[in-house]
């Protein structure tokens, strides 16, 4: 969210911001609704002056005994209070309606965010690491999968319909590994706090992050109102919410290795086969709080820290800047790790690290005095993942495959499996 100062003050550079990202100029009809709200505020101001005035002369006029004056002066006292709650009611019209707007804005796009429609238009950075040859044919992750008798879709679906996979034996217990191979490397090699949060929350969560109103579609909800986390982001930025943080403790880090739920409604059609896209997967989240003054440096800090995980996985992979038509809704700037997949001959996305500036802890109240005795400043705040669970899998699938249809387990997971190798049958 914005401060209306902040258009008021330059009305057309807020305008050519949304238009970076393909949005409709807003100023006009943002300060046209502040415009109503400031006067009707300055009626109630004048009422209340008013009104307290009158109130002073009745017991003026009762003390000279004056009951004329004083029966006409209750008489406009409750008329200016008639006033008085129709204005309040008013404002707070007005004040919702200029708060639905301002929320519905996606956040300002970073100068040096490339400019574009869509996904051909972001900029690739570097390439890490050489993609494995083959002498054979390879094999996406789902014929390797179901080939080893460890990866069911029929059973998934008869149990939860589409987008959902049953694991089990020892590509379960990859699976399980990769994940605390990521909680493990944030926590003891790059300074995150491990946090085990809820995986339902409220609404004020999901606004607080900006999935809500925008997203909804894109989430499940429960029958008593709570919203199933599209992402750890949400509970872990949430953390904050409401607070006043001392800044000499910033920035704060913190992770979570859990299971995350998105409806999809807005990718019908797309990756419909095999693991990529599920209603239901496995994500290690990190999450930073931080002052303005950090936070372009976090996002490169938290990159790296999400590029080490491939690293240590021997996965080769690509980080790309994303343009402002495939930029999420409350990123300023992303950088989208893609790992090479060669079921697929090509790099696919694995983890986006995202610098938000001040738009979530608007949503969220969430401030901090950069001295004791300072006055507060809103936080700045970043997610990225560290990474997605199931797309490691599939990455190690795919990478790791053998012309027999075994797959061999990396290196540095061995300690977590038990085994080198999951053979073939």
């Amino acid at each position: 969210m914005f401060d209306i100062r902040v258009v008021r003050d330059a009305p057309d550079a807020f305008d050519a911001a949304l238009a970076k990202r393909g949005a409709p100029p807003a100023a006009s009809r943002l300060l046209e609704l502040d415009d109503e709200r400031r006067a009707i505020v300055s009626r109630l101001q004048d009422a209340q002056t008013a009104r307290n005035a009158a109130s002073k002369a009745i017991g003026k006029a009762k003390a000279t005994r004056n009951e004329d004056e004083a029966q006409r002066l209750i008489g406009e006292v409750a008329e200016l209070k008639t006033t008085i709650q129709t204005g309040e009611e008013q404002e707070r019209d007005v004040t919702q309606r200029l708060h639905a707007e301002l929320s519905a804005l996606p956040n300002m796009v970073l100068e040096d965010v490339p400019v574009g429609e869509d996904e051909d238009a972001n900029v690739e950075l570097r390439r890490v690491g050489e993609p494995p040859k083959f002498d054979f044919e390879v094999r996406e992750h789902d014929a390797i999968g179901e080939a080893l008798g460890l990866m069911d879709f029929e059973r998934a679906g008869k149990l939860a319909g589409s987008r959902f996979t049953v694991l089990t034996g020892k590509l379960a217990r990859l699976e399980r590994a990769l994940g605390q191979f990521m909680i493990d490397r944030h926590t003891e090699a790059h300074g995150y706090t491990e946090v085990s949060p809820p995986l339902l929350v409220r609404d004020e969560a999901v606004f607080g992050t900006a999935q809500l109103p925008k997203f909804a579609d894109d989430l499940f909800r429960t029958t008593d109102g709570r919203w199933l986390i599209p992402t750890a982001e949400v509970p872990l930025t949430n953390l904050v919410a409401g607070e006043i943080l001392d800044g000499r403790q910033l920035p704060l880090r913190v992770t979570a290795l859990t299971p995350c739920f998105r409806s999809e409604a807005g990718s019908a059609g797309r990756d419909v086969r095999g693991m990529l896209r599920q209603h239901q997967f496995t994500k290690c989240e990190m999450v930073s709080v931080t002052t303005a003054e950090q936070s372009l440096d976090e996002q490169e800090r938290m990159t790296g820290c999400a590029e080490a995980v491939l690293q240590a996985l021997g996965l080769a992979y690509r980080v790309v800047t994303l343009c402002t038509g495939d930029l999420g809704f409350g990123a300023r700037r992303t950088y989208d790790i893609e790992v090479w997949l060669p079921g697929q001959n090509t790099y696919r996305e694995i983890s986006s690290c995202s610098v938000c500036g001040d738009f979530q802890a608007r949503r969220m109240n969430a401030r901090y005095r950069p001295e004791p005795d300072a006055s507060p400043l809103f936080v700045h705040t970043l997610n990225g993942s560290g990474v997605a669970v199931g797309r490691a899998l599939i990455a190690v699938m795919e990478n790791y495959q053998e012309a027999d249809g075994s797959v061999r387990v990396p290196e540095v997971l061995v300690p977590y499996t038990g085994f080198e190798r999951i053979d073939a049958k």
